[in-house]
Formats: structure tokens, sequence, C-alpha cells
């Protein structure tokens, strides 16, 4: 890749220096942009010396303005720097994998089916029995967000809508759960159920999601914690098989590694 990234003119005061401000913005993140996906993509492999000298010649910018986005790198896990000896890419272990940026270059060449399955392990884990805790301890709060919730999936017009009222939804089942700590597992369910949502709903392959999603509320609204973790494990395996549906139907989805 010989993309050039077209530097900054040097500011002049007023709108002039919002604006230099606002394109150097925009070049640090095109370099973040381009390195980070050859990371993840794996054309820089773990343990790679990032070649810096190089960079700033093919990009066409200053070493500082590689640096700071190695910076950056450094701050999502993908890269590290040992004094006096370079920048290298880190171990895939301590990428962190919830980063959106991350995530999205996981899927930037195709559908990422490890990602996907260990996503569905992730939310088998955590979302039944958050569901059980909501229906012992939802709040007329709670069941005010979650019936907004499925209110805006019923209306959604279009896949934008309907991947925005589903996080809300299920945003709402770990709020309603009452607990601090189970609560946070929305950071770990949000970035990577919206992109899930996303390649779901762009396949178009996707059944009704409003009667599975009601019989989780109407349980959380019984107040039958066993009833609300029937109702959200039936909804996880109907999930399952439209992901599946969705990836199988890419035409450049990528072979998940044993790794």
């Amino acid at each position: 890749m010989n993309a050039r990234v077209e530097p900054a003119p040097e500011p002049d005061g007023g709108s002039s220096t919002r604006a230099a401000m606002s394109r150097r913005r925009g070049v640090h993140a095109e370099v973040v942009e381009i390195i980070g996906h050859r990371i993840v993509s794996g054309e820089l492999p773990e343990g790679a010396t990032i070649n810096v000298n190089a960079l700033e010649e093919e990009l066409d910018i200053s070493l500082t303005a590689v640096r700071e986005a190695l910076k950056v790198l450094g701050a999502k896990g993908l890269v590290y720097a040992r004094q006096k000896r370079g920048t290298f890419v880190q171990p895939r272990a301590h990428w962190h994998m919830l980063d959106a940026d991350v995530i999205r270059w996981r899927f930037a060449d195709g559908v990422d089916h490890r990602f996907l399955a260990q996503l569905d392990e992730v939310r088998e884990i955590i979302e039944p029995a958050a569901a059980r805790l909501a229906a012992e301890r939802r709040t007329g709060a709670d069941l005010e967000r979650l019936e907004r919730a499925l209110s805006a999936m019923v209306a959604a017009d279009g896949p934008e809508q309907a991947v925005s009222a589903d996080l809300a939804f299920h945003r709402a089942l770990l709020v309603a759960a009452q607990n601090e700590l189970l609560e946070q597992m929305e950071i770990v369910l949000e970035v990577g159920l919206a992109r899930r949502d996303q390649i779901v709903h762009a396949a178009g392959h996707i059944d009704d999601a409003i009667p599975s999603h009601s019989a989780v509320l109407e349980a959380v609204r019984d107040g039958d914690p066993v009833a609300a973790e029937r109702a959200v494990r039936d909804l996880l395996t109907k999930a399952r098989v439209d992901s599946r549906r969705a990836a199988a139907s890419r035409q450049h989805g990528r072979v998940p590694r044993e790794d």
C-alpha cells in the first residue's frame, strides 16, 4: 500500500489555524488507520519491527506524525517500544480486542468468523445471568427503558435504527440486573454486538427479532427469573443462527484461524 498523506500547512491564525489543526487530525487518523490495518490483517506480523523512517517516506509525512500514530496504536495494545531498539508489533494476546478500531480492522477484509464465535460464547455466559437478576431486581425505570427499546425495534426504519434499538435493549437488560460490575459488561458486548448486528442486517438474513425480545421483556416484567433466563437463551440461539447465515452469505469471508 502506498498512500500519500498530505501535510498540513503552517497555521496563520484565526480560522486558518483551526482548519490546519483539523487537517492535522485527519492526517493523524489516516496514519493510525493504515498502520493499524496492516497489523491486524497480518501484513505486519507479531514481533515485526515498525520501520518508522520507511513509513515517513512512504506516507510523505513527518517523523513526529508517525510517532504520534504509534502512540495511539500502543494504547490499543498493537505495538510497543523499546528504548534504543525500536517499535515492534505486539503479540496478539496483548491487543485490546474490544477496541472499536481493532474490531473494525478485523472485519476490513471480510467476516471474522472467529470473532463472531467468541462473541456468541461471551454472550451466553453474561446475558442469561443478567436476565435472571433483572427479573428479580428490575425497577419501574428499568422496565420503561426495556419497553422503549422494544418499541424502537418495532418502529425501526432500516438497519441503522434496528441496530441502535437492539443495542439499547441489551444495554437496558444489563442495567436492570442492578449490579455495577455486570453493568460494565456493556463495554464487552456493545462494540462487538454492534458489528455483529451490522453484518446480519446488511446481509438481509435475519428473522423477526421482535418476538424473542418481547419474551425476554415479558419474563422480566413478570419477575420470573427462570423464564427470563430461558427467553434469553432462546434469543441467543436465534442470534447465533442469524450470524451464521449472514456470514455464509458473504462472498469474501475469512476462514477462522485455529491458533
